[in-house]
């Protein structure tokens, strides 16, 4: 069962021969977690789709609210009967017509959902986690890079080539060869007591999550944050790396290339986390 344009239903009707989503790629979406029927971080999720729908030109509707998308994503949930904890994603697409220019701006909506174990943050210490850059293509610095379309053949690509070689993840870089992200997530690097994740300028995903962290980092006593851009080659001198995204949270990465690192701050920060969660 999904949502379709405010309907539950199990058939959407769409046609994949006219659909532009399917054909161009011309949609935009949220991935949103939801715990005890409520969406996590819902206001900003909201204003980083509206401003996505503004970027590419598709019209957004008028009953589309902040308080419409809850209820939407709480009706689906409830109707799954997994509103205890789960994933849900809100996908926007063009309507139907025209080729590369569209005849209409007009947009229409799906929801998804599907369960998940876990309601609140965390990640198993002294587990495993590699990583290494994926350098066969790049994300350009452009403000299309910094939203979520359906357009992921980078991370895709990147997603196969993780697997065939075996690793957890791959970061990501940019035309300029410094790192901007992880495949499913931003990228935070601490060295010292400096904690830096690359700005939204060098063409990174503007994280949810990363919004987050920037926050409760920005509050932790003898920390210096920044955003400023990340060469591959100050990796290796990091004490930590950690990935996050609204789903996992904060992901620590243990190994790149053969440095290992720890997770110490990236466990203070998840604790710091779920207690944001619980008192919102």
């Amino acid at each position: 069962m999904i949502n379709y344009n405010g309907n539950l239903t199990e058939n959407t009707n769409i046609s994949v021969e006219q659909n532009r989503g399917f054909l161009y790629g011309d949609a935009v979406f949220e991935t949103l977690k939801v715990v005890d029927g409520k969406i996590l971080f819902a206001e900003d999720h909201y204003f980083r789709l509206m401003a996505s729908m503004r970027i590419v030109r598709m019209e957004i509707p008028m009953y589309f609210t902040m308080e419409y998308m809850e209820e939407q994503v709480k009706n689906l949930a409830n109707a799954l009967n997994i509103s205890a904890s789960c994933r849900a994603r809100l996908t926007f697409f063009r309507k139907s017509g025209g080729f590369y220019l569209p005849t209409t701006n007009d947009s229409e909506f799906i929801i998804t959902a599907e369960a998940l174990q876990e309601p609140l943050y965390s990640f198993t210490e002294n587990s495993t986690y590699e990583v290494d850059l994926f350098k066969d293509f790049y994300v350009t610095k452009q403000l299309l890079s910094t939203i979520k379309s359906t357009n992921k053949m980078v991370q895709i690509t990147g997603s196969i080539f993780a697997h065939e070689n075996g690793l957890d993840n791959c970061l990501l870089i940019n035309d300029e060869k410094n790192v901007i992200e992880a495949l499913q997530g931003n990228i935070f690097m601490l060295k010292g007591k400096k904690l830096v994740t690359p700005p939204i300028t060098d063409g990174c995903l503007n994280g949810i999550m990363r919004k987050q962290i920037l926050a409760i980092a920005r509050k932790t006593e003898g920390l210096d944050v920044s955003e400023e851009s990340i060469s591959p080659f100050e990796l290796q001198k990091a004490d930590e790396i950690f990935i996050t995204n609204v789903i996992k949270g904060v992901q620590p990465i243990t190994k790149y290339r053969k440095k290992e690192y720890g997770s110490t701050l990236a466990s203070e920060l998840i604790k710091k986390l779920n207690v944001l969660i619980r008192l919102g």
